[in-house]
C-alpha cells in the first residue's frame, strides 16, 4: 500500500487521464504480488499454527497418535504449489507488467517536464535543448541551481549556450510552453550559417554577454499527447525480461563486453609499447652499460626520456580514467541481469523458506491473531528482505559472485527453518529458559559456597 500511495502521489494533478492512473496502479500491483506472497504464507502460517496451539488443538491431535509432520505435510505440498505458482507469475507476469509499469511512468513524468529532469546529467527529453543542472530543490521541485542549457533548436551544434547559477521553471496546466527564468548568468552566441565551412565559422563574431535576469519559453506541446503514453521505450531493463531473455541477453553482453575490455588492454600494451620488451636479456648487449638506464644518458637526454615516459604515462591514465566509470556501468549492468536470474529461482523458493519457518514458529510461540504473529511476520520478512538487498548491492558492485548474491537470503534463512521445524517436532520451544536460568543459578551459588567457608576449611 506505502508503495501504490506514493506512486500515485507522483502522478496524480498532471492532468492524465483516471484511465492510465488505475492502469499504472493495476501494473504496479502486479509487480508487487510476488513480494506480498511470501509475506501472506509466513503471517498465515504463523497465525493458524499459533491458533491450533492456542486452543491445546495440537495437544489434541497430539494424544491421538498423529505428529506434526503428518499434520502441515498437506500445508508443505500447498506451499510447493504456491512456490512454484510464484515463479511462474515472476516469469511471465512480472516481466510484462514491469515493461508496462516502467514505460507508462516515464511517459507520464514527461507530462510535467521539471520531474523529467535529472540533476547532474545532461536532459535531452526536451525537443531543441540540452539542459543540465546540479541540484533540483523546492517543495515542487522546479528551483534548479548552477544550469547549463545549449539551444539546438537551429540544428546546428551548439552554437548558443547560457549558463546560470539560479533557475525557475514554472508551467501553466494545459500550456504547451515551460518557462524557464535564469537569474544571474551569462550569454554565449556564435553567429554563424549552416553552409558554412569550419574555417569561415571561426572567423565569424561570437555574442556573451551577463545577465540578472532570463527568460525561455521552449514549446512542450509534444509532452502534451496522451498517444504516447503507451510508447515502450525501454525494454533492456533487467526487470523487464524472463529468465531465458536474461540468460541470453547477459551471454551476448558479455561477450561484447569482453571483446571491449580486450581491445583496451591491447590498445594499453601497445601504447605504452611493451610489445618491444624481451622476456630474456640480450646476450651480446655491451657489458659497458650501466645497470641503471638513465646512468646511460647525458643530463639533457635523461630529461627528455623522463618528460616524455611521463607524458605517455599520463595519455594513458587519462585513457583509463575517462573509460573507467562507463567499464563499471557495463559491469553493473551485466552483474544485475545475471543476479536476476538467480533471484527470480531463489525468491520463488522463498514461500517454502518462510514457511518452515512461520509453521513451528507458530506451533511454538502458541499465538494467534493478528497480534504478536504479526510482529513477527513482518521482522522476519524484513530481515529476509534487507538480506536480499544486501546480497543485491554486493553483487552488483562485483563484490561477490551474482550466484551467491541471489541466492544468500535463502542460504541464510533456511538453516534457522530447519532448526524451527525440528524442535517443533520434537515438542521442545526456541530455546530453553529454564536450562539458561538453572546454569546461571549454578554459576552464582558457586561464589556463594566458597564465601560461607571457614577460614580452616578445604
Amino acid at each position: 500500500m506505502q508503495a501504490l500511495w506514493l506512486a500515485f502521489d507522483e502522478i496524480a494533478g498532471k492532468g492524465i487521464d483516471i484511465f492510465f492512473i488505475l492502469k499504472f496502479l493495476g501494473y504496479l500491483s502486479l509487480i508487487l504480488t510476488p513480494t506480498a506472497l511470501p509475506i501472506g504464507i509466513l503471517l498465515s502460517s504463523i497465525m493458524a499454527l499459533g491458533n491450533l496451539s492456542e486452543n491445546y488443538e495440537f495437544a489434541a491431535i497430539k494424544s491421538s497418535g498423529i505428529s506434526l509432520k503428518r499434520v502441515i505435510r498437506p500445508l508443505v505440498i500447498l506451499t510447493i504449489l504456491l512456490s512454484a505458482l510464484n515463479f511462474v507469475f515472476l516469469n511471465n507476469v512480472y516481466p510484462w507488467a514491469t515493461l508496462k509499469q516502467k514505460n507508462l511512468y516515464l511517459n507520464m513524468k514527461k507530462k510535467k517536464p521539471a520531474l523529467a529532469l535529472v540533476p547532474g546529467a545532461f536532459n535531452t527529453e526536451i525537443p531543441g535543448f540540452n539542459i543540465k543542472f546540479d541540484e533540483k530543490y523546492g517543495e515542487e521541485e522546479n528551483l534548479l541551481k548552477n544550469v547549463q542549457i545549449a539551444d539546438l533548436t537551429n540544428n546546428q551544434g551548439k552554437i548558443k549556450i547560457i549558463t546560470a547559477k539560479n533557475g525557475e521553471i514554472s508551467t501553466e496546466e494545459g500550456s504547451k510552453y515551460m518557462t524557464l527564468t535564469l537569474q544571474d548568468g551569462n550569454y554565449y552566441e556564435e553567429h554563424s550559417k549552416r553552409a558554412m565551412t569550419q574555417k569561415e565559422r571561426k572567423k565569424m563574431p561570437a555574442s556573451a554577454a551577463k545577465f540578472d535576469t532570463y527568460t525561455i519559453n521552449i514549446d512542450i506541446s509534444s509532452f502534451n499527447d496522451d498517444e504516447k503514453l503507451d510508447n515502450e521505450d525501454v525494454t533492456q531493463h533487467h526487470g523487464m525480461l524472463s529468465i531465458h531473455q536474461l540468460d541470453s541477453i547477459s551471454k551476448v553482453e558479455k561477450s561484447s563486453y569482453d571483446e571491449h575490455i580486450k581491445l583496451r588492454s591491447n590498445n594499453f600494451y601497445k601504447t605504452i609499447k611493451a610489445n618491444r620488451l624481451y622476456k630474456y636479456p640480450d646476450s651480446i648487449r655491451d657489458t659497458i652499460l650501466k645497470p641503471e638506464i638513465l646512468d646511460n644518458f647525458s643530463t639533457s637526454n635523461k630529461t627528455i626520456i623522463t618528460r616524455d615516459a611521463l607524458q605517455n604515462l599520463k595519455r594513458s591514465t587519462d585513457r583509463i580514467n575517462n573509460q573507467k566509470e562507463k567499464i563499471k556501468r557495463d559491469r553493473k549492468r551485466l552483474n544485475l541481469y545475471d543476479y536476476e536470474y538467480n533471484y527470480r529461482f531463489s525468491f520463488s523458493l522463498a514461500c517454502l523458506v518462510l514457511f518452515f519457518i512461520g509453521a513451528p514458529l507458530g506451533s511454538i510461540i502458541r499465538k494467534g491473531g493478528f497480534g504478536l504473529p504479526m510482529i513477527m511476520a513482518i521482522t522476519i520478512f524484513v530481515i529476509y528482505f534487507f538480506i536480499s538487498q544486501f546480497g543485491k548491492n554486493l553483487s552488483e558492485e562485483s563484490a561477490i559472485t551474482t550466484l551467491l548474491g541471489g541466492w544468500i537470503s535463502t542460504l541464510i534463512l533456511l538453516p534457522f527453518g530447519l532448526i524451527l521445524t525440528r524442535r517443533a517436532t520434537q515438542g521442545m520451544g526456541v530455546f530453553n529458559i529454564d536450562s539458561v536460568l538453572e546454569s546461571i543459578k549454578k554459576f552464582f551459588n558457586r561464589f556463594t559456597k566458597n564465601s560461607t567457608k571457614k577460614p580452616w576449611q578445604f
